[in-house]
Protein backbone atom coordinates (compact mmCIF):
# COMPACT_ATOMS: atom_id res chain seq x y z
CA UNK A 1 0.00 0.00 0.00
CA UNK A 2 1.32 3.61 -0.85
CA UNK A 3 0.76 5.73 2.11
CA UNK A 4 1.22 9.65 2.92
CA UNK A 5 2.23 10.53 6.79
CA UNK A 6 1.30 13.99 7.01
CA UNK A 7 2.72 14.90 10.38
CA UNK A 8 2.84 18.42 12.37
CA UNK A 9 5.84 20.48 12.30
CA UNK A 10 6.46 21.64 15.84
CA UNK A 11 9.12 18.87 16.52
CA UNK A 12 11.02 16.68 14.18
CA UNK A 13 10.18 13.11 13.41
CA UNK A 14 10.89 11.20 16.04
CA UNK A 15 11.19 14.67 18.67
CA UNK A 16 14.94 15.86 19.86
CA UNK A 17 12.99 16.26 23.16
CA UNK A 18 9.41 16.47 23.91
CA UNK A 19 6.34 16.28 20.92
CA UNK A 20 3.84 13.07 21.36
CA UNK A 21 1.85 13.37 18.55
CA UNK A 22 5.38 13.79 16.24
CA UNK A 23 6.98 10.29 18.33
CA UNK A 24 3.72 8.28 17.41
CA UNK A 25 4.24 9.18 13.48
CA UNK A 26 7.68 8.31 13.91
CA UNK A 27 7.06 4.72 15.20
CA UNK A 28 4.17 4.42 13.06
CA UNK A 29 5.41 5.12 9.57
CA UNK A 30 8.71 3.05 10.70
CA UNK A 31 6.53 0.29 11.52
CA UNK A 32 4.54 0.18 8.18
CA UNK A 33 7.75 0.77 6.77
CA UNK A 34 9.37 -2.72 7.87
CA UNK A 35 5.79 -4.01 7.05
CA UNK A 36 6.18 -4.00 3.72
CA UNK A 37 4.03 -0.28 3.03
CA UNK A 38 5.77 2.21 0.46
CA UNK A 39 5.31 5.25 3.15
CA UNK A 40 6.31 9.14 2.54
CA UNK A 41 6.61 11.10 5.18
CA UNK A 42 5.57 14.82 5.08
CA UNK A 43 7.76 16.52 7.50
CA UNK A 44 10.22 18.82 8.94
CA UNK A 45 13.66 18.52 7.03
CA UNK A 46 15.56 17.48 10.26
CA UNK A 47 13.25 14.46 10.79
CA UNK A 48 15.15 10.96 10.68
CA UNK A 49 13.24 8.64 8.60
CA UNK A 50 13.65 4.97 6.43
CA UNK A 51 9.95 6.39 4.50
CA UNK A 52 10.85 9.07 1.71
CA UNK A 53 10.77 12.61 3.49
CA UNK A 54 9.57 15.55 2.01
CA UNK A 55 10.83 18.24 3.75
CA UNK A 56 8.32 20.83 4.11
CA UNK A 57 10.24 23.38 6.42
CA UNK A 58 14.67 23.02 6.92
CA UNK A 59 13.89 22.16 10.63
CA UNK A 60 11.38 22.11 13.14
CA UNK A 61 9.55 24.76 14.83
CA UNK A 62 9.66 24.86 18.32
CA UNK A 63 13.40 25.17 18.63
CA UNK A 64 14.32 27.65 16.27
CA UNK A 65 13.56 31.14 16.17
CA UNK A 66 13.20 31.12 12.39
CA UNK A 67 9.80 30.83 12.41
CA UNK A 68 7.06 33.45 13.07
CA UNK A 69 3.61 32.60 10.72
CA UNK A 70 3.36 28.99 11.53
CA UNK A 71 0.29 29.08 10.00
CA UNK A 72 2.33 29.98 6.55
CA UNK A 73 4.30 26.82 6.64
CA UNK A 74 1.05 24.50 7.14
CA UNK A 75 -0.44 25.82 4.31
CA UNK A 76 2.39 25.20 2.32
CA UNK A 77 2.27 21.85 3.38
CA UNK A 78 -1.25 20.93 2.52
CA UNK A 79 -0.40 22.11 -1.24
CA UNK A 80 1.97 19.92 -1.64
CA UNK A 81 0.11 16.97 -0.31
CA UNK A 82 -2.28 17.88 -2.73
CA UNK A 83 -0.49 18.21 -5.59
CA UNK A 84 1.23 14.51 -4.92
CA UNK A 85 -2.19 12.92 -3.81
CA UNK A 86 -2.15 10.71 -6.74
CA UNK A 87 1.06 8.80 -6.25
CA UNK A 88 -0.67 7.45 -2.55
CA UNK A 89 -3.44 4.87 -1.87
CA UNK A 90 -4.16 6.90 1.12
CA UNK A 91 -3.30 9.94 2.80
CA UNK A 92 -3.24 9.80 6.96
CA UNK A 93 -2.87 13.39 8.41
CA UNK A 94 -2.25 14.19 11.98
CA UNK A 95 -2.53 17.94 11.46
CA UNK A 96 -6.35 18.84 13.38
CA UNK A 97 -8.41 20.32 11.04
CA UNK A 98 -5.96 22.75 8.61
CA UNK A 99 -6.72 20.14 5.58
CA UNK A 100 -10.32 19.41 6.09
CA UNK A 101 -11.35 22.37 3.51
CA UNK A 102 -8.78 21.17 0.63
CA UNK A 103 -9.31 17.44 1.46
CA UNK A 104 -13.33 18.08 1.41
CA UNK A 105 -13.07 18.89 -2.27
CA UNK A 106 -10.15 16.51 -3.78
CA UNK A 107 -10.69 13.27 -5.00
CA UNK A 108 -7.86 11.32 -2.35
CA UNK A 109 -8.55 8.98 0.17
CA UNK A 110 -7.93 10.15 3.60
CA UNK A 111 -8.21 10.45 7.71
CA UNK A 112 -6.92 12.28 10.48
CA UNK A 113 -5.52 11.05 13.68
CA UNK A 114 -6.81 13.45 16.71
CA UNK A 115 -4.46 13.71 18.68
CA UNK A 116 -5.43 16.75 21.29
CA UNK A 117 -8.16 17.22 23.52
CA UNK A 118 -11.64 17.88 22.06
CA UNK A 119 -13.69 19.73 24.82
CA UNK A 120 -13.05 23.03 23.38
CA UNK A 121 -16.54 25.20 22.09
CA UNK A 122 -15.03 26.23 19.19
CA UNK A 123 -14.39 22.89 17.50
CA UNK A 124 -18.47 22.38 18.17
CA UNK A 125 -19.21 24.45 14.59
CA UNK A 126 -15.74 23.06 12.93
CA UNK A 127 -16.90 19.24 13.61
CA UNK A 128 -20.74 20.21 12.56
CA UNK A 129 -19.78 22.00 9.25
CA UNK A 130 -16.79 18.96 8.82
CA UNK A 131 -19.04 16.21 9.79
CA UNK A 132 -18.14 14.03 6.54
CA UNK A 133 -14.43 13.99 7.27
CA UNK A 134 -13.33 10.98 8.25
CA UNK A 135 -11.42 10.42 11.72
CA UNK A 136 -9.61 8.55 14.33
CA UNK A 137 -9.71 8.62 17.93
CA UNK A 138 -6.83 7.59 20.30
CA UNK A 139 -9.30 6.63 22.96
CA UNK A 140 -12.72 6.34 23.18
CA UNK A 141 -12.92 9.25 26.01
CA UNK A 142 -11.45 11.52 23.36
CA UNK A 143 -14.58 11.51 21.41
CA UNK A 144 -17.42 12.36 24.04
CA UNK A 145 -17.37 16.35 23.46
CA UNK A 146 -18.06 15.44 20.03
CA UNK A 147 -19.73 12.23 19.60
CA UNK A 148 -21.27 13.01 15.88
CA UNK A 149 -17.63 13.36 14.05
CA UNK A 150 -16.91 10.92 11.17
CA UNK A 151 -15.47 8.07 14.04
CA UNK A 152 -13.71 5.31 11.80
CA UNK A 153 -11.70 3.94 14.47
CA UNK A 154 -10.52 4.14 18.15
CA UNK A 155 -6.40 3.43 17.82
CA UNK A 156 -4.61 3.18 21.11
CA UNK A 157 -1.17 4.50 20.56
CA UNK A 158 1.95 1.97 20.69
CA UNK A 159 5.86 1.56 20.74
CA UNK A 160 8.43 -0.45 19.29
CA UNK A 161 8.81 -3.24 21.96
CA UNK A 162 12.72 -2.58 21.96
CA UNK A 163 12.30 0.50 22.73
CA UNK A 164 12.41 0.26 26.47
CA UNK A 165 14.14 -1.94 28.59
CA UNK A 166 12.76 -4.02 31.53
CA UNK A 167 13.49 -3.01 34.89
CA UNK A 168 12.58 -5.92 37.19
CA UNK A 169 13.56 -3.63 40.39
CA UNK A 170 12.02 -0.64 41.88
CA UNK A 171 14.40 2.22 42.58
CA UNK A 172 14.21 4.79 45.30
CA UNK A 173 12.29 7.86 44.09
CA UNK A 174 8.65 8.75 42.61
CA UNK A 175 9.08 10.20 38.76
CA UNK A 176 7.03 12.93 37.01
CA UNK A 177 7.66 12.88 33.72
CA UNK A 178 6.25 15.77 30.61
CA UNK A 179 5.09 19.12 30.91
CA UNK A 180 4.60 21.70 33.29
CA UNK A 181 0.59 23.31 33.17
CA UNK A 182 -2.19 23.47 35.39
CA UNK A 183 -3.70 20.48 33.67
CA UNK A 184 -0.87 18.43 34.10
CA UNK A 185 -0.16 18.82 38.10
CA UNK A 186 2.65 18.78 39.14
CA UNK A 187 1.94 20.38 42.36
CA UNK A 188 -0.23 17.26 43.51
CA UNK A 189 2.99 15.13 42.10
CA UNK A 190 5.09 17.32 44.42
CA UNK A 191 2.13 16.71 47.48
CA UNK A 192 1.92 13.11 47.16
CA UNK A 193 5.84 12.14 47.19
CA UNK A 194 5.89 14.72 50.15
CA UNK A 195 3.23 12.48 52.31
CA UNK A 196 4.71 9.45 51.02
CA UNK A 197 7.98 10.45 52.66
CA UNK A 198 9.84 9.84 48.97
CA UNK A 199 11.69 12.01 47.05
CA UNK A 200 10.87 13.31 43.40
CA UNK A 201 12.28 13.39 40.33
CA UNK A 202 10.94 15.53 37.50
CA UNK A 203 11.91 15.52 34.16
CA UNK A 204 9.36 18.40 32.21
CA UNK A 205 9.48 21.28 29.91
CA UNK A 206 7.61 24.29 30.49
CA UNK A 207 5.93 25.55 27.47
CA UNK A 208 5.72 29.91 26.74
CA UNK A 209 2.05 29.48 27.51
CA UNK A 210 2.83 27.92 30.72
CA UNK A 211 5.94 30.36 32.03
CA UNK A 212 3.33 32.72 33.91
CA UNK A 213 1.95 29.54 35.54
CA UNK A 214 5.41 28.30 36.16
CA UNK A 215 6.86 31.13 37.80
CA UNK A 216 3.85 31.68 40.28
CA UNK A 217 2.78 27.87 41.60
CA UNK A 218 5.43 25.92 40.49
CA UNK A 219 8.90 27.20 41.03
CA UNK A 220 8.65 27.77 44.67
CA UNK A 221 7.60 23.84 45.35
CA UNK A 222 10.97 22.90 43.85
CA UNK A 223 12.93 24.08 46.05
CA UNK A 224 11.84 21.80 48.49
CA UNK A 225 14.08 19.32 49.85
CA UNK A 226 12.66 15.89 48.55
CA UNK A 227 12.22 17.66 44.89
CA UNK A 228 14.63 17.14 42.09
CA UNK A 229 14.23 19.39 38.77
CA UNK A 230 16.42 17.93 36.07
CA UNK A 231 14.30 19.80 33.13
CA UNK A 232 13.06 18.11 29.75
CA UNK A 233 14.65 15.38 28.38
CA UNK A 234 14.94 13.47 25.35
CA UNK A 235 14.13 9.62 24.42
CA UNK A 236 17.72 8.13 25.01
CA UNK A 237 17.29 9.51 28.90
CA UNK A 238 13.53 8.30 29.56
CA UNK A 239 14.37 4.94 29.87
CA UNK A 240 16.63 5.02 32.86
CA UNK A 241 14.45 7.73 34.42
CA UNK A 242 11.48 5.66 34.38
CA UNK A 243 12.79 2.33 35.11
CA UNK A 244 14.90 3.28 38.04
CA UNK A 245 11.58 4.79 39.49
CA UNK A 246 9.29 3.32 42.30
CA UNK A 247 6.34 4.48 40.61
CA UNK A 248 5.14 7.11 37.76
CA UNK A 249 3.06 9.70 39.19
CA UNK A 250 -0.04 10.65 36.54
CA UNK A 251 -2.28 13.22 38.93
CA UNK A 252 -3.84 15.17 36.17
CA UNK A 253 -6.46 17.26 35.96
CA UNK A 254 -7.54 17.59 32.44
CA UNK A 255 -9.16 15.36 30.01
CA UNK A 256 -5.95 13.52 28.59
CA UNK A 257 -6.44 12.26 24.87
CA UNK A 258 -4.36 9.21 25.43
CA UNK A 259 -1.34 9.77 27.77
CA UNK A 260 1.41 8.28 26.12
CA UNK A 261 3.90 8.29 29.29
CA UNK A 262 1.46 5.80 30.59
CA UNK A 263 2.45 3.12 28.26
CA UNK A 264 6.26 4.48 28.34
CA UNK A 265 6.37 3.54 31.91
CA UNK A 266 4.34 0.11 31.68
CA UNK A 267 6.88 -0.49 29.18
CA UNK A 268 9.52 0.08 31.67
CA UNK A 269 7.85 -2.08 34.33
CA UNK A 270 7.28 0.76 36.32
CA UNK A 271 3.62 1.17 37.72
CA UNK A 272 1.64 4.19 37.25
CA UNK A 273 -0.25 5.96 40.25
CA UNK A 274 -2.68 8.23 38.05
CA UNK A 275 -5.69 10.41 38.82
CA UNK A 276 -8.81 9.31 37.09
CA UNK A 277 -9.81 11.59 33.91
CA UNK A 278 -9.93 11.54 30.43
CA UNK A 279 -8.50 7.87 29.21
CA UNK A 280 -6.87 7.07 32.34
CA UNK A 281 -9.62 4.35 32.62
CA UNK A 282 -9.23 3.06 29.67
CA UNK A 283 -5.32 2.89 29.06
CA UNK A 284 -4.81 1.71 32.82
CA UNK A 285 -5.00 -1.95 34.09
CA UNK A 286 -5.73 -0.78 37.85
CA UNK A 287 -3.75 -3.36 39.92
CA UNK A 288 -1.78 -4.68 36.87
CA UNK A 289 0.00 -1.36 35.38
CA UNK A 290 -0.60 0.67 38.59
CA UNK A 291 -3.36 2.14 40.22
CA UNK A 292 -6.19 4.70 39.28
CA UNK A 293 -6.95 6.73 42.24
CA UNK A 294 -9.51 9.91 42.84
CA UNK A 295 -7.69 11.79 45.46
CA UNK A 296 -4.30 12.85 46.70
CA UNK A 297 -5.24 10.55 50.03
CA UNK A 298 -5.58 7.51 48.08
CA UNK A 299 -2.73 8.42 45.61
CA UNK A 300 -0.53 8.56 48.55
CA UNK A 301 -1.96 4.77 49.85
CA UNK A 302 -1.08 3.70 46.10
CA UNK A 303 2.47 4.64 46.30
CA UNK A 304 3.20 1.92 49.28
CA UNK A 305 1.15 -0.65 46.68
CA UNK A 306 3.31 0.30 43.61
CA UNK A 307 6.35 -0.92 45.50
CA UNK A 308 4.61 -4.42 45.59
CA UNK A 309 3.07 -4.93 42.41
CA UNK A 310 4.51 -7.50 39.85
CA UNK A 311 6.74 -5.45 37.72
CA UNK A 312 6.94 -8.11 34.90
CA UNK A 313 2.99 -7.88 34.90
CA UNK A 314 2.96 -4.42 34.38
CA UNK A 315 5.66 -5.41 31.70
CA UNK A 316 3.26 -7.67 29.93
CA UNK A 317 -0.04 -5.18 30.18
CA UNK A 318 2.11 -3.04 27.63
CA UNK A 319 2.82 -6.49 25.38
CA UNK A 320 -0.34 -7.36 24.89
CA UNK A 321 -2.01 -3.88 24.30
CA UNK A 322 0.64 -1.53 23.74
CA UNK A 323 3.09 -2.78 20.93
CA UNK A 324 3.36 -0.40 17.42
CA UNK A 325 3.43 -3.33 15.39
CA UNK A 326 -0.57 -3.72 17.22
CA UNK A 327 -1.11 -0.01 16.27
CA UNK A 328 0.10 -0.30 12.82
CA UNK A 329 -2.18 -3.12 11.98
CA UNK A 330 -5.10 -1.28 13.42
CA UNK A 331 -4.41 1.42 10.95
CA UNK A 332 -3.97 -0.61 7.46
CA UNK A 333 -6.94 -1.92 8.63
CA UNK A 334 -8.88 1.68 8.60
CA UNK A 335 -7.11 2.14 5.58
CA UNK A 336 -8.03 -0.83 4.22
CA UNK A 337 -12.21 0.05 4.97
CA UNK A 338 -11.94 3.79 3.61
CA UNK A 339 -10.49 2.23 0.24
CA UNK A 340 -13.07 0.08 0.08
CA UNK A 341 -15.86 0.20 2.34
CA UNK A 342 -17.37 -3.45 1.47
CA UNK A 343 -14.37 -4.78 3.28
CA UNK A 344 -15.68 -6.40 7.40
CA UNK A 345 -14.59 -3.78 9.63
CA UNK A 346 -15.29 -5.07 13.33
CA UNK A 347 -18.24 -3.90 15.14
CA UNK A 348 -20.24 -0.72 15.20
CA UNK A 349 -20.44 0.70 19.21
CA UNK A 350 -23.75 1.20 20.13
CA UNK A 351 -23.92 4.89 20.33
CA UNK A 352 -20.79 6.37 18.33
CA UNK A 353 -20.75 5.93 14.27
CA UNK A 354 -17.17 4.11 15.09
CA UNK A 355 -15.34 0.88 13.79
CA UNK A 356 -13.84 -1.35 16.21
CA UNK A 357 -11.20 -4.33 16.04
CA UNK A 358 -11.85 -7.16 18.09
CA UNK A 359 -8.76 -8.09 19.95
CA UNK A 360 -6.99 -4.57 18.50
CA UNK A 361 -8.46 -1.75 20.93
CA UNK A 362 -8.85 -2.86 24.18
CA UNK A 363 -10.59 -1.34 27.28
CA UNK A 364 -9.67 -1.35 30.56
Amino acid sequence: MKIAQVSPLYESVPPKLYGGTERVVSYLTEELVRQGHDVTLFASGDSQTSARLIAVTPQSMRLSDCFIDTIAHFTVMIEQVAQMARQFDVIHFHIDYFHYPVSRRSNYCHVTTLHGRLDIPDLVPLYREFHDVPVVSISNAQREPIPNANWQATVHHGLPEYLYQFYPEPGKYLAFLGRISPEKRLDRAIEIARRAGLPLKVAAKVDKADRDYFAAEIKPLLSLSHVEFIGEIGEAEKNEFLGNAIALLFPIDWPEPFGLVMIESMACGTPIIAFRAGSVDEVMVSGRSGFVCPSIDEAVDAVDKAQHLDRADCRRVFDERYTVARMARDYVDVYQHLLDPSLPNGRTHSSQRAVFHPGRVPTA
